[in-house]
């Protein structure tokens, strides 16, 4: 068993991709592989819990990547699979070479007109291989970074790791039982108190949105949004159908999305849940506005009334050892996608959830579907409960519930629980916690966000 390690720094020299983290072959890895060896599976692909555990003597493993991961990343947990009598076969899907993202990168990979099958978003699990993987008897997947796992007759578990610094990382080692306890103490309030009470959300980039969480929603057979936190992702609103009385009002803003270029400041104004209008954002802002417009007619199944873009997103991150890959202005280091699991950190969506039945609809219509995100980096969400309590969940990018007495009593275990609950990671955004000015990093936040010699 791995144990966790504040630093995680590896000794070998080489050409790392997170600060201080330097790799030269699979050896300095299977520390981390074993780990995840170890650990149970939960079918989700939030970091931390992700676990290989199923499988053992004899067990088949199929490993599918694409080519913009490290090699090394597979290798090494194939290397640790078979070393508990498995045996491992991995695919490498030719993805082209890599570069680096521009403003269009998000919808060329979240929008679909079409069946996903024959034209599978990238980064999510692709059909193809899920059924060469029940086809030929395979006991586990590996596969896939983001959006849901589906349902499979076989173990299925994700692989979001690209780069080495994202693998070779405290983040991948992180207790399991203080990590269970994180999200625990921050969906309780949401779900024991937030039946009929309201969400305020605000961040310094400009978002100031409120809703209700409606007593429907808490029927408890909600996907995600039930009593078992939908771990490492708790949806503070919950998952599409969005119902007839939605009332979210107000604005969302931001200059980053799951797998784009940094964008100019976009400021999406939501009334009654959908977007009625997306101001600035660059060439993403001029994208999603021409979506707009194509889908404006379009009655969805999981919406009350036209169009396709209305918010169901608001996850909150939980991990606080997730850190910015240092490549991130490549296709390769997966994008901000990878950074909206540090806790404390919102990422929105609007538009149709990631293989829900909505989907299908619009599939076989071959109408556009998908959903787009803009992240918050420092948000605020309070709860005022139908009683009148007043409950912060976070507090200016930080979970509340990392600071929970008894979040850190367990912490205590495996360590200083002031390094274990410490973010690694906290971005800097003049005229918000940099020097410098909003302005001018809101005109062009890639200049700050991507290194310097880029």
């Amino acid at each position: 068993m791995c144990e966790y390690h504040a630093d995680a720094k590896l000794t070998a020299s080489g050409d790392g991709t997170y600060p201080s983290v330097k790799v030269l072959d699979i050896s300095s890895l299977m520390s981390y592989a074993k780990f995840l060896c170890e650990e149970e599976g939960l079918r989700r692909t939030a970091v931390g819990f992700i676990g290989y555990s199923a499988v053992g003597k004899g067990d088949k493993v199929l490993i599918g990547v694409d080519s913009h991961y490290d090699p090394r990343i597979a290798e090494s947990i194939a290397a640790a699979l078979r070393g508990k009598g498995a045996k491992a076969d991995i695919i490498v899907v030719d993805v082209g070479p890599d570069r680096p993202f521009d403003e269009y990168d998000e919808i060329r990979v979240v929008i679909r007109r079409g069946p996903s099958r024959t034209n599978p978003r990238r980064w999510e699990g692709a059909r193809w291989i899920e059924e060469l993987a029940e086809k030929n008897g395979y006991q586990l997947l590996i596969h896939g970074r983001g959006g849901g796992i589906p349902k499979t007759p076989y173990h299925y578990e994700p692989i979001p790791w690209q780069v080495l610094g994202q693998f070779a990382s405290a983040a991948t080692t992180y207790p399991r039982e203080v990590q269970r306890l994180i999200n625990y103490k921050a969906w309780e309030p949401i779900w024991k108190k937030g039946k009929g009470g309201k969400i305020h959300v605000t961040d310094p980039e400009g978002t100031d949105l409120s809703y209700t969480l409606w007593e429907d929603y808490f029927t408890g057979d909600w996907f995600a949004f039930n009593e078992t936190p939908f771990w490492g992702h708790l949806m503070a609103h919950p998952w599409t159908p969005v119902l007839k009385q939605e009332d979210a009002t107000g604005l969302i803003c931001g200059t980053t999305s799951h797998y784009s270029k940094p964008f100019p400041l976009v400021k999406v104004t939501i009334a009654r849940g959908k977007v009625e209008k997306v101001e600035g954002g660059g060439l993403y802002g001029e994208a999603w506005r021409e979506l707009m417009d194509e889908t404006r007619n379009t009655q969805y199944p999981s919406f009350p009334d036209k169009g396709l873009f209305w918010l169901w997103e608001m996850a909150i991150g939980t991990h606080p050892k997730v850190m910015r890959p240092s490549n991130i202005h490549m296709l390769s280091s997966g994008g901000a996608e990878w950074e909206r699991r540090r806790s404390g950190v919102i990422h929105t969506g609007c538009g149709t959830a990631w293989r829900a039945t909505e989907e299908e609809w619009a599939a076989e219509r071959k109408l556009a579907y998908g959903h787009l995100h803009v992240h918050l980096l420092f948000p605020t969400l309070d709860l005022t409960t139908k009683q009148g309590e007043q409950i912060r969940i976070i507090e200016k990018g930080r979970l509340v519930a990392l600071d929970d007495p008894q979040v850190r009593k367990v912490a205590e275990k495996y360590g200083d629980p002031d390094e274990l609950l410490k973010e690694d990671w906290i971005p800097e955004i003049p005229g918000i916690n940099a020097t410098g000015s909003y302005d001018d990093y809101a005109r062009e936040p890639a200049r700050w966000i991507y290194p310097k010699d880029v």
